[in-house]
């Protein structure tokens, strides 16, 4: 006679070590990502009029340069 067929296989043995795995490195790697996203410094408002895009000489090289 055969044996009967083990639920536990080599194959689902090496599935649920490497689960255990990634979810213990989560758990240590998570606690300093909440730390870290407490320190982030508050946006800056947008000014008034604008600002942030300006277009200068190496900008229209670019657009220059996208044309067909």
């Amino acid at each position: 006679m055969s044996q009967p067929k083990s639920k536990l296989s080599r194959r689902t043995l090496f599935a649920g070590a490497g689960t255990a795995g990634a979810l213990a490195a989560a758990a240590t790697l998570l606690p300093g990502a909440v730390q870290d996203t407490a320190a982030l410094p508050e946006s800056k408002e947008p000014p008034a009029k604008g600002g942030g895009y300006q277009l200068t000489e190496h900008v229209k090289r670019y657009y220059k340069s996208t044309l067909v």
